[in-house]
């Protein structure tokens, strides 16, 4: 079936779009858009792809869902537009960076940056009904994006996971711990952030080894 996404993505993952799972994905999903407000915006669903490239991608991090308030599920995981007040988890996100490798907390919560970088910030559920957290799971989402876990471990190499949370860690799994970099802490919420995210200098860590396998670093 057609999907809206970056090329180099739709050439490895082109086996899965032909799937029934995901072709009665794809149906339910058009047809909540028809009937319910959906973050994102429809052209935002696959932007995780869009702005960071099969071919270019070295860094993913893994959330759960988009947001599911107003104006701010962008389409990256835990990214929100420019001008949108920085949910709790990012601005954890951002104090870790800021002592981490020392860059002062961000005004934008606009993640595009790291993305075009080649970091893959991907939300195991790529769409939500407003107000209602985990309504679109076990609709077929999570499939989808373990094979795109799946695939980029396989085919790739030198990739770094920053797998934050129990949720994410289960993903553990499809990673080979002798090809790929898996930096595990728990999840940036403001529940548990104290009891392992703060500290991690996972963004430390990931441009080290980044520059270790003669790959580009990151400007976080």
């Amino acid at each position: 079936m057609c999907v809206r996404i970056e090329s180099s993505w739709k050439h490895e993952l082109l086996p899965e779009f032909e799937k029934p799972y995901f072709k009665k994905l794809a149906s339910d999903i058009r047809k909540a858009y028809q009937e319910y407000i959906i973050y994102p915006a429809a052209k935002n669903i696959f932007k995780a792809f869009d702005l960071s490239p099969f071919s270019d991608t070295k860094v993913i991090i893994l959330g759960q869902d988009p947001y599911h308030g107003p104006s701010q599920a962008d389409g990256l995981a835990f990214s929100v537009p420019e001008g949108t007040p920085l949910p709790p988890s990012l601005r954890n996100i951002f104090s870790e960076l800021q002592d981490d490798i020392g860059i002062p907390m961000p005004s934008s919560g606009s993640l595009d940056k790291w993305a075009k970088q080649g970091v893959l910030l991907l939300n195991a559920t790529l769409t939500v009904e407003a107000h209602k957290a985990g309504s679109h799971q076990k609709r077929g989402w999570e499939v989808f994006t373990d094979a795109v876990i799946s695939t980029i471990a396989i085919r790739k190499k030198g990739l770094v996971f920053m797998l934050w949370g129990n949720y994410a860690q289960q993903k553990e799994n499809f990673i080979d711990p002798k090809k790929h970099l898996i930096l595990k802490s728990a999840h940036p919420s403001p529940l548990s952030a104290h009891r392992g995210f703060f500290g991690n200098k996972h963004f430390s860590k990931a441009n080290a080894y980044l520059l270790d396998t003669s790959q580009m670093s990151i400007a976080w």
